[in-house]
């Protein structure tokens, strides 16, 4: 074995060659997004450290902030216990991780109880998406 290419053979990909990758803010511990990589994602994300993702919808790489400009720096990157979560720790340039124009995905809170729940949107938008995918 290669000792410079065994890490990544304690990754478990699904059947579809990803595994889900969480960015997390690496100061603030916030949760930013969820998203999916494959061997090559990764391979070029740990070269760069630059968070690089796969495009599901795309079939192809994504490179966070090719169009938006908000680039994800990687500080650290961590596996998981059973080997298929990812976990980046990032700086989020531009403050702004989600397409909606907010600074994380997970803008939606769940309120009240079983009967009368609903989602509660908490986080502001902060720049208008139009202005940043043209």
């Amino acid at each position: 074995m290669n000792p410079n290419t065994d890490w990544i053979a304690a990754v478990t990909f699904d059947a579809d060659g990803l595994i889900p990758a969480i960015a997390q803010d690496a100061k603030s511990g916030a949760i930013l997004m969820v998203a999916w990589m494959n061997a090559e994602a990764l391979s070029e994300t740990v070269a760069s450290r630059r968070a690089v993702y796969w495009s599901r919808s795309r079939k192809r790489l994504w490179r966070k902030g090719e169009e938006s400009g908000h680039v994800q720096t990687v500080s650290e990157i961590r596996l998981d216990c059973d080997g298929d979560v990812i976990l980046l720790k990032v700086e989020q340039q531009g403050g702004i991780a989600c397409h909606t124009g907010r600074e994380s995905c997970f803008f939606r809170r769940l309120d009240g109880q079983a009967n009368d729940a609903r989602w509660t949107i908490t986080d502001p938008v902060l720049k208008d998406p139009k202005l940043i995918y043209k």
